[in-house]
């Protein structure tokens, strides 16, 4: 969908952002404090604009989680006093459920929001349902500030055939969390790199067979699970036979087969999908076998409370691991905040959803907005948080989450990489029936189910 944003919308936004900005803190006691500056406005453009903004009218509704409600509260306040004639609705529901609603229905819904948050992942499958209105982003970006290169980082993720469909809310990638009290106790040294092949079968555990936490382990080696060409062919680098792999890939499944082999031997739940995940809790806590984890900012609370109530929780950046000398490497992954297509043409709506969006992520706020979502943003620098009132285990997972996701490969978003999912867990998993004797038996079980992937595209 194609849109033109006038000029007078966006002088609306620019000044919707200075007035917030400057205000916010004397009338609205749960705006937050300051943590930054807002990079896109300056005092000739509030002269411009005062006159314009106060032409709000609009109606929109968002959607919001309930943790956030507050922040977002916030968010709303900032607007209106510059739109106070305008009205901004909440709907407070989960983000995946407020996209199975639209999934299961469509933008006319009145459940679904006007302005909603999104996983990167799912931005193309709703392109191609035609539910997501085009955003004026780059004049967002320079609005919002920060941006050094837009189109570059997860912006860009958001902008198919041509068309910006969301902005980018945060950006997420997998750290490490370590329990420093067990490393020390099983002779895990934090303070240097840490080469995976050397450690005991215990001393980290990742449920390799999820894709989410194996592609961390494949990137190292820079496997392609499944790739698309500029021509949009499609290939995956788990066709080839084993022997014509490249060394560094044969090494990779080489590791993977005797991680897995060291723990078949053992008995252990690591390969079992469903109680895996109570057998890697229990031995990271603090006096157990586990010294590492390969996790998301999301599970600081729950890792934190199992290692000492914080005391042993030690926060490592994913690149201190490696794996035969190649260090592990997530996604640039993130979440974005869209518009719903029914807005498109709308233009004072679009005007205040973008408003919306803009205040929602706006880098004054950085701090408040992590603390409310543990959510960081991409357009504000390490030392903001470093600098402000966070915990002190906060602001190493920022900064290790930050440091990961600059060295880490983009994301693949195109739709069919969704059966990858299935394709690389039931491999892997399989291992643990068929019994493989040899790595190239386990890689042949891999090759076979990505043959058959393949064959269906």
């Amino acid at each position: 969908m194609k849109r033109v944003v006038s000029l007078l919308l966006v002088l609306v936004l620019a000044f919707t952002m200075v007035a917030c900005g400057n205000n916010a803190n004397t009338e609205n006691t749960n705006a937050g404090t300051n943590t930054g500056t807002n990079e896109g406005t300056n005092e000739s453009t509030t002269e411009e604009t005062t006159e314009v903004a106060s032409g709000l009218e609009a109606t929109i509704s968002v959607q919001v989680e309930s943790g956030w409600l507050e922040y977002y509260e916030a968010a709303k306040a900032r607007v209106l006093e510059a739109n106070p004639k305008a009205t901004i609705n909440f709907i407070e529901t989960g983000s995946f459920d407020h996209l199975d609603v639209l999934d299961g229905t469509d933008v006319t819904n009145p459940d679904v929001a006007d302005v909603f948050a999104l996983p990167a992942d799912r931005i193309y499958g709703l392109a191609n349902n035609e539910f997501l209105a085009t955003l004026d982003a780059q004049g967002l970006a320079s609005v919002v500030g920060g941006f050094d290169n837009y189109d570059a980082g997860l912006g860009g993720n958001f902008k198919v055939n041509g068309d910006y469909l969301a902005f980018p809310m945060n950006i997420e990638t997998l750290i490490i969390f370590a329990n420093s009290a067990n490393a020390e106790a099983n002779g895990v040294d934090l303070s240097s790199t840490i080469e995976f092949t050397d450690l005991n079968y215990e001393d980290m555990l990742v449920p390799a067979f999820n894709a989410w936490f194996g592609v961390a382990m494949t990137n190292s080696a820079d496997i392609e699970l499944l790739g698309m060409k500029e021509d949009g062919t499609l290939f995956s680098d788990l066709t080839s036979d084993f022997a014509d792999l490249p060394k560094e890939k044969q090494e990779f499944f080489t590791a993977l087969f005797n991680f897995w082999q060291a723990h078949d031997a053992a008995a252990t739940d690591a390969w079992d999908k469903d109680a895996t995940w109570g057998y890697m809790d229990g031995a990271f806590t603090s006096g157990g076998t586990n010294s590492l984890r390969l996790e998301g900012p999301w599970s600081t609370g729950g890792l934190s409370e199992k290692a000492g109530n914080g005391e042993d929780l030690a926060i490592l950046p994913i690149n201190q691991v490696t794996i035969n000398g190649l260090p592990l490497a997530h996604w640039k992954g993130g979440w974005g905040l869209a518009v719903n297509a029914r807005v498109e043409g709308e233009d004072e709506q679009m005007a205040l959803a973008e408003a919306m969006i803009a205040e929602i992520v706006n880098p004054e706020y950085a701090v408040d907005f992590f603390k409310s979502t543990g959510k960081i943003l991409e357009n504000v620098d390490a030392d903001t948080y470093a600098n402000s009132d966070l915990s002190e285990i906060d602001k190493k997972v920022v900064a290790a989450v930050i440091e990961s996701y600059q060295d880490a490969p983009a994301r693949p978003l195109f739709t069919e990489w969704g059966q990858v999912w299935g394709t690389w867990e039931n491999a892997v998993l399989s291992w643990s029936a068929v019994k493989p004797a040899t790595v190239e038996d386990a890689y042949s079980e891999v090759k076979a189910a990505f043959d058959a992937m393949m064959s269906n595209f």
